[in-house]
């Protein structure tokens, strides 16, 4: 690789020095480098397309894993690999942190070391009178949650055009691999391998002793529906940063996107090897 380009997150700590230091470094190998432009302040910055030169081999992300699924979205479609270098937290999608060598990082990429996985997203389109009204995608979960009245949801869920059930609960989550580690963890769902096709659907604190979280395959059609008679209010989250309102008598349908995140991978620790070191060796 000898093209690349930078999103940087502001708000994070050493992103300009960091920042400064990859862009020289590329630069004294005679790589090409761009840098997004970025507003501190405003959470993940948004990687406008039109500004990422046709010639991108790459995409370096410097943040959390939400700068990098938050890139990965606004650039859905461009089929551009990325990587993250974690200025954040836990970081299970970006590949080496503030204190990881990330000289040794970038002399893989530009020696073409590494390889590319792909991650499955997810598209959602909300329905109104049973016409489209909005329509995005998601590269770890699509979240129906409540929107600011703590009334209990009522949410009818269908799959493949089937009834399942009625759940009463806090909101659901459906979630790809990738995003298995994410919320749909904290909410007791289960841990699946990235680069899996499959859907897991987990309710968020079900008002029952039942309730557990569904995995069902990539191909399946998910529909949540919103009876008319639900007496609180809800949103629907893409990634945690779209969000649309939902009325009474809307409904979700979430399918497997056609698009899909290709991720680069530098070592060859399996996925087993940095669950153990994110979860328990921390």
């Amino acid at each position: 690789m000898k093209k690349f380009y930078i999103v940087a997150n502001p708000d994070k700590e050493n992103t300009k020095n960091m920042q400064a230091a990859i862009e020289k470094y590329l630069k004294a190998h005679d790589a090409g480098v761009s840098v997004g432009k970025s507003v501190s302040g405003h959470g993940n910055p948004y990687t406008d397309p039109e500004e990422v030169p046709a010639d991108t081999e790459c995409v370096i992300t410097l943040g959390g894993d939400g700068t990098l699924i938050q890139a990965a979205r606004d650039l859905a479609g461009r089929k551009l690999p990325m990587i993250g270098i974690n200025l954040g937290g836990l970081g299970y999608l970006t590949q080496t942190g503030r204190e990881g060598d990330v000289k040794e990082l970038l002399d893989a990429l530009l020696e073409d070391c590494y390889e590319l996985q792909e991650r499955m997203m997810l598209k959602g389109c909300v329905y109104r009178n049973a016409r489209p009204v909005k329509e995005s995608i998601a590269l770890n979960d699509i979240v129906l949650t409540r929107d600011g009245d703590p009334r209990v949801l009522k949410l009818k869920l269908y799959v493949d055009g089937q009834f399942l059930n009625e759940f009463s609960a806090d909101g659901m989550i459906v979630a790809t691999p990738t995003g298995s580690t994410a919320y749909n963890l904290s909410a007791g769902g289960p841990i699946a391998q990235p680069d899996g096709q499959l859907m897991i659907l987990t309710p968020i604190c079900p008002h029952t002793l039942t309730s557990r979280t569904i995995v069902f395959g990539a191909d399946s059609r998910i529909r949540i529906e919103i009876p008319a008679t639900n007496r609180g209010s809800q949103v629907a989250a893409f990634d945690g940063d779209t969000l649309v309102r939902l009325e009474n008598g809307d409904y979700i349908e979430i399918t497997k996107a056609e698009t899909v995140t290709r991720v680069v991978k530098l070592d060859h620790r399996s996925f087993l090897d940095i669950l153990k070191m994110k979860m328990y060796d921390a």
